[in-house]
């Protein structure tokens, strides 16, 4: 646990008690802080009752006396409305925060030679697996790594900080509109497309809040921004005109630039890392349309690694992945060869693009963090044919924007709310309505097998998870256990 000081003896508001909240509880009071904890929820009040906190309702309480009010990212701080923990901070002046931004103040308040070293990862697909792929980079390379916040363990649960340490943190555009000090050494934005629109009242919101992740960077420290999309590109020519250190990430056939185009889908895999800053160097601005090398990860024109060879990592956004990886371990001192022996011996993220088993000739890939259609986009662009299964709660816009992908879809198996809009969208595209995970894994291991030869099961499912499972790694474990059902030969989990 990271004790967060600050505040001894003062009184600090901490509502919502799931992950983040309970842990953010125990890291003020470490510090000397008295947390007063709320929850809509009689569950979460009687954890933090059994660990023995002041529980407190927060709506009859005396707001003036609160030092901060530290809130849960899964409560609105501006829309559709603002939470009525958020209404009565402001009314009493009391400053609203977040896990990620205690976690900030903790290490600013350590002397600057005690401070370890942060890499910090947002965007709206590939955060998690460039979460891991960095941390797995680096801890391959020997350092000391934590790893954490918005995946697996809350940021301020991971180990006290020592000089030694890199944590390596994913941050959530929820948990960044709760940050002001938050301060990377090294942050990393992968992409941005329309998500959790609702939550910040349009595109403009929720890209600024993305852009939060690079406020409060120093001089030195450095920003790495995937330049596919329009509003990558503002950000990084932003970031620039700041004078800031920044470093470009593409999977074009050029990198953006005058005339530059998007590759097609099934293209070979392109990805560049432009202007990138590895210790000792001067690289040049450069944004030229200078060409990228296919099928290879390549720094400023010179190829880096052959990614085909990388098993974990297939297809663009893979590619784009391991860019991110590779420039912010050399940006840390870790040496060209270590840096593409951790991308190369990488063992992948479960539910994104996992491989769960195979069944003869049939393999079957788990991508249920594929929870729109820019994300299963991704997925359906590494395979030339697949037997999809998709469906769940559907995002705006459904998998409109994927009719271009469509040649790719052998025969779409589709559950839960979406799956009659899906059928609909689909049109001519084989397709059939499976209501439910098992039947939809039995009919396309079926069909796949009559189809003969190496096949592909999907699941990609462009959608949230909440009609049917808890979440997405609950539906991902109910397509493991359907597969495993089925006597497929099982692989291991990463």
């Amino acid at each position: 646990m990271i004790p967060v000081p600050g505040f001894e003896g003062r009184r600090v508001a901490v509502f919502g008690l799931g992950r983040s909240g309970i842990t953010a509880a125990r890291a003020l009071q470490a510090g000397g802080a008295v947390p007063v904890l709320w929850d809509d929820g009689v569950s979460g009040r009687m954890q933090a009752e059994a660990e023995g906190f002041l529980v407190e309702d927060l709506t009859r309480a005396d707001w003036s006396g609160f030092a901060a009010l530290v809130l849960s990212p899964g409560a609105p701080l501006t829309h559709p409305k603002p939470h009525w923990t958020v209404e009565r901070a402001h009314a009493a002046g009391v400053p609203v925060i977040g896990d990620v931004e205690l976690f900030a103040r903790a290490l600013d308040a350590l002397p600057k030679d005690q401070r370890p070293r942060v890499v910090a990862i947002t965007g709206t697909n590939g955060k998690s697996t460039t979460t891991a792929l960095i941390g797995w980079v680096l801890k391959s390379a020997g350092l000391s790594v934590h790893i954490g916040g918005n995946i697996g363990i809350g940021v301020l649960a991971l180990p006290a900080p020592t000089p030694d340490a890199v944590y390596v943190i994913e941050v959530s555009s929820y948990q960044l509109d709760l940050t002001t000090s938050f301060a990377p050494d090294v942050a990393i934005l992968t992409n941005i497309s329309p998500d959790h629109l609702d939550r910040h009242g349009g595109m403009e919101g929720y890209v600024a809040a993305k852009q939060r992740i690079f406020q409060a960077q120093g001089p030195e420290a450095l920003a790495l921004v995937g330049v596919d999309e329009a509003w990558g590109q503002g950000i990084a020519s932003d970031l620039r005109a700041q004078g800031r250190r920044v470093c470009t990430v593409s999977t074009l056939s050029v990198i953006p630039g005058p005339g530059a185009q998007r590759s097609e889908p099934g293209t070979q895999t392109v990805a560049h890392v432009a202007e990138a800053w590895v210790p000792g160097s001067a690289t040049p601005p450069r944004n030229d349309g200078m060409e990228a090398a296919p099928g290879r990860l390549s720094l400023d024109g010179q190829p880096v690694a052959d990614l085909a060879a990388a098993r974990s990592l297939p297809g663009r956004h893979n590619a784009q992945n391991a860019a991110f990886a590779y420039a912010a371990a050399r940006a840390l001192g870790v040496s060209h060869d270590a840096a593409v022996e951790g991308l190369m011996t990488f063992p992948g993220l479960a539910h994104r693009m996992e491989a769960v088993g195979r069944l003869d000739g049939v393999r079957f890939i788990n991508d249920s963090k594929g929870t729109n259609a820019d994300a299963a986009r991704q997925a359906l662009a590494s395979y030339p044919s697949v037997f999809w299964i998709a469906g769940g709660k559907a995002k705006e816009g459904g998998i409109e924007a994927l009719r271009d992908l469509f040649p790719h879809v052998a025969k779409a198996y589709l559950i839960g709310e979406a799956a009659e809009a899906f059928a609909e969208t689909l049109g001519g595209t084989p397709h059939i309505v499976a209501h439910t995970m098992e039947r939809a894994v039995e009919m396309a291991a079926a069909d796949a097998a009559k189809a003969g030869g190496e096949q592909v099961v999907l699941l990609s499912p462009a959608c949230a998870s909440f009609d049917q499972f808890p979440d997405f790694e609950v539906r991902g474990e109910a397509f493991r256990a359907a597969v495993l059902a089925l006597g497929a030969k099982a692989e291991p989990a990463a």
